[in-house]
């Protein structure tokens, strides 16, 4: 059995995200793998807690590395870039965690894996002699500026600035760099990504988008004689998710039929304005934040899942929707680009606002009349939950790590 030391920085049972990605590998992997896995303090209680029910716990060895209440803080509030500094400094002493490790027990593969970001690679690369494996990353060259029109003066303000450092540092960054050649594995988290690696770091990466599919046993209901078609956007009501597509895009489509189902917390009212100004309130059902449950039980009854966000890594509601046999709607981007495919759901390439709402109201129009197609979709969801789930792509790791162990 192969001995895999493990750098996850969020790690818990009972989270989605960034933690609950990195516990699903690790829980996988244990399967085949031993594991030395480094981890921050926070979800500590957690994990000990769900260890002693998983039938692999003695192929799972915890190190906790924690940090501070203010640097937890930090890191939930995504896009405070203060949080760097302690980032980096806590894999430093990660690092020297690790040599210590190593010291003790034989290791076969070093493993980084999360946090997905490229801008920090950690410095376990710097560990001679033992196959070094990096990711799944989530390396993006920029978010799509054509998507900027309708923004805030902040906003593209923003994302102009965050594409330039994106860019600079994917150039120049030192230790992204040296991180990426002593590699023995860059994986890529996305199609986008795999674009980027190669562009900036002149490699070739293996694609193996972050998180996986949970294969569920739901049954296919005939929804084709259903008078409203029911159209479920699911996602935080900020930029990113281009909430005002989906919107634009039922007007367009001038169809009596839709009634949009909108889930998701933030404030509401610019979305809730536009809806009105655009004639389609009575068609537009706002829930604000519910249970993952509900969530689930929306899925189920649903015809479609209408997915427009821009800006992603690999959106686990994606899964979830495939999961509950639920057809996909989305643009060909980022982690859903990937999943999604012919016969689960339809993508459209990003271009411009504009051309993508006369592409989405087409598409929901033919659908609408063509519901049959979606009974089908609905049908071949459970093999790509087979294909996209955590079973297989443990395995899929599995193999990079005796590819890795056979290179050197």
């Amino acid at each position: 059995m192969l001995s895999i030391l493990i750098n996850a920085y969020a790690c818990s049972p009972e989270m989605g995200s960034e933690p609950g990605m990195g516990w699903n590998w690790c829980v996988n992997l244990a399967k085949h793998c031993e594991l030395h896995i480094i981890t921050e303090g926070e979800f500590r209680d957690n994990i000990e807690a769900a260890l002693p029910n998983l039938p692999q716990r003695n192929n799972m060895h915890f190190y906790y590395n924690p940090v501070s209440e203010k640097i937890r803080k930090m890191c939930w509030n995504q896009g405070d870039w203060r949080f760097y500094k302690y980032y980096r400094e806590w894999q430093w002493k990660t690092y020297l965690i690790a040599k210590k490790i190593i010291q003790k027990h034989h290791i076969d593969v070093i493993h980084q894996l999360n946090m997905i970001g490229f801008r920090e690679p950690g410095y376990l690369w710097k560990i001679k002699n033992i196959p070094f494996i990096w990711g799944p990353i989530d390396a993006k060259e920029s978010f799509p500026t054509t998507f900027l029109k309708d923004a805030s003066f902040k906003t593209k303000l923003f994302i102009s600035l965050k594409n330039a450092i994106t860019k600079y540092q994917l150039k120049y960054a030192k230790r992204v760099h040296l991180a990426a050649r002593q590699a023995t594995y860059v994986i890529s988290a996305s199609s986008n990504s795999q674009q980027a690696i190669r562009k900036y770091f002149h490699i070739e990466s293996p694609l193996l988008n972050e998180t996986g599919c949970y294969i569920q046993d739901h049954p296919i209901i005939d929804k084709s004689k259903k008078e409203d078609f029911d159209i479920l956007w699911v996602g935080k009501l900020d930029f990113r998710k281009q909430l005002n597509i989906a919107l634009c895009s039922i007007a367009r489509a001038q169809n009596r039929h839709f009634k949009l189902h909108i889930v998701g917390g933030g404030n509401n009212s610019f979305y809730q304005m536009l809806a009105k100004k655009l004639g389609i309130e009575k068609q537009c059902m706002w829930y604000g934040s519910i249970s993952h449950k509900q969530v689930q039980k929306f899925m189920q009854k649903s015809d479609i899942f209408f997915f427009t966000s821009i800006a992603e890594g690999t959106p686990h509601v994606v899964l979830e929707a495939i999961g509950n046999n639920l057809p996909v709607l989305c643009f060909n981007t980022c982690g859903q680009g990937d999943c999604v495919n012919e016969n689960i759901g339809i993508k459209i390439e990003l271009s411009n606002p504009e051309q993508s709402i006369q592409e989405f109201s087409s598409i929901l129009n033919d659908l609408e009349k063509k519901r049959y197609s979606l009974q089908m979709m609905s049908e071949k969801c459970k093999q790509r939950q087979i294909e996209l789930s955590w079973t297989e792509k443990a395995l899929q790791m599995l193999n990079l790590y005796n590819n890795s162990i056979r290179k050197t």
